[in-house]
């Protein structure tokens, strides 16, 4: 008897995933819960372990290959051994059981894998012509089943969603016969190919390498950037934090700048909500957000990852800096779970002392802001007309132009200037 593994949603939203190593071959006995294939998401890395015992008879994909959520990942020949439940945990994904063979199918985050939330490839909805051959459909196991209820061939259905997947609204304009007509694809960039030049290594471009670039590239031709820099005097936030550092030292906590540039940022976006929103291109609605997770790019062994502070609005600086801590090791050790990874509103990078002078940082899409921080050091600056060595730092921030106005923009970056100049009067705008 063959049991058939389908791939599961792993995040909400998900269409797709990369297969990025499998742990077993054809051929090869294994065993309940036995550790069988990496694959990455939008989100995570997440291993997925095998829920039948016997032998691997296909493999569906290879590595760097997409398989989209619902279709076949691997095939196992069981040998008349049972399931046994696995508890579940935070990785826990559901899939519908007519389509996939079983219940509840379990993953255990094992790596970070993407420095910005969940972003599909195509902004767009695609129509597919119905009359061509599709090969892999985009949609739902439910979507699924409720085709074969209606006797329809998927593949035939021409998808509206988002990437093209078909919906259960399209199955339905299908079987009535007012399906949107089809339009012709896009002619396919072609790859460029690279000559070899001489003493050369070539890496397979996958997994997380791909997945960053993917998710920047749609930032970069989605989102229309504008950047605004402006230069910060930190004298004052240098003292207080140094005072600080020892309250913080007894509690076991390494209090750096950071945590005070969030309570700043908070507090801006409180007075400039358009920042700390996001557009629905689904509903063509401006998502505006009373809530503030705020995103810090963060890097680990795989790559960078952005680490979400959560609720940021109330937390003290003392309580930021340890879930930074928390979040920092985390990517480090590969355990960052999906809600450590996802549900940023506004997103801060930082370099620390490597920051340089200025960057223009990529949005973390589908969010419409990033600030940019820059290295902290002295220098000469003219103060009540006379030359005087004073901390200074760079901000650089980038909006998206279709929801921010520039000087919307402006005023925002010099509302969080005006608290890092006087963080006494940081506290003053907590809540």
């Amino acid at each position: 008897m063959s049991f058939k593994f389908h791939l599961p949603d792993l995040a909400e939203g998900m269409t797709e995933a990369e297969v990025v190593d499998w742990k077993v071959a054809v051929g090869d006995t294994v065993t309940l819960d036995q550790p069988i294939v990496e694959v990455m998401s939008d989100k995570a890395t997440v291993e997925i372990p095998c829920p039948r015992a016997g032998t691997v008879a296909e493999l569906k994909y290879g590595p760097g290959d997409m398989c989209a959520v619902g279709e076949v990942l691997f095939v196992i020949s069981e040998d008349g051994a049972s399931p046994a439940p696995v508890p579940a945990n935070d990785a826990a994904a559901e899939f519908d059981e007519a389509a996939a063979g079983a219940t509840t199918t379990v993953f255990k985050a094992v790596d970070v894998a993407s420095a910005v939330a969940s972003i599909p490839s195509n902004n767009k909805p695609v129509v597919i012509d119905a009359t061509a051959d599709r090969g892999r459909v985009l949609s739902t196991p439910a979507t699924r089943r409720k085709a074969r209820q209606m006797g329809i061939d998927i593949s035939r259905v021409p998808g509206t969603g988002r990437n093209g997947r078909v919906t259960t609204d399209d199955l339905t304009n299908f079987q009535n016969g007012t399906s949107a007509a089809p339009v012709a694809a896009a002619p396919a960039r072609q790859p460029v190919a690279i000559a070899q030049g001489g003493d050369e290594q070539r890496i397979p471009f996958r997994g997380m390498r791909k997945r960053i670039a993917d998710n920047m590239a749609r930032s970069a031709f989605t989102a229309a950037h504008f950047t605004y820099v402006e230069e910060v005097d930190t004298n004052d936030l240098v003292e207080v934090r140094n005072r600080a550092k020892a309250r913080g030292e007894e509690r076991g906590v390494r209090l750096t700048y950071l945590p005070f540039i969030i309570k700043a940022v908070v507090a801006g976006l409180k007075k400039h909500p358009s920042l700390n929103s996001s557009l629905d291109e689904s509903t063509n609605e401006i998502v505006r957000k009373n809530y503030y997770n705020i995103g810090v790019a963060t890097q680990g062994p795989q790559g960078l990852a952005v680490t979400v502070v959560r609720n940021a609005d109330k937390l003290s600086i003392f309580e930021i800096a340890e879930e930074i801590a928390r979040l920092a090791k985390a990517v480090q050790e590969g355990t960052a779970t999906r809600e450590d990874l996802s549900g940023s509103t506004f997103t801060i990078s930082s370099l620390g002392k490597l920051g340089g002078l200025m960057a223009t940082p990529i949005i973390n899409f589908p969010e419409v802001g990033i600030l940019g921080v820059h290295k902290m050091e002295q220098r000469p600056a003219v103060v009540n007309g006379e030359i005087a060595i004073r901390w200074k730092m760079n901000l650089a921030i980038s909006l998206d132009h279709r929801l921010v106005d520039g000087f919307d923009g402006a005023i925002f970056v010099q509302d969080v200037k005006a608290l890092l100049e006087d963080p006494t009067m940081m506290f003053m705008e907590m809540v």
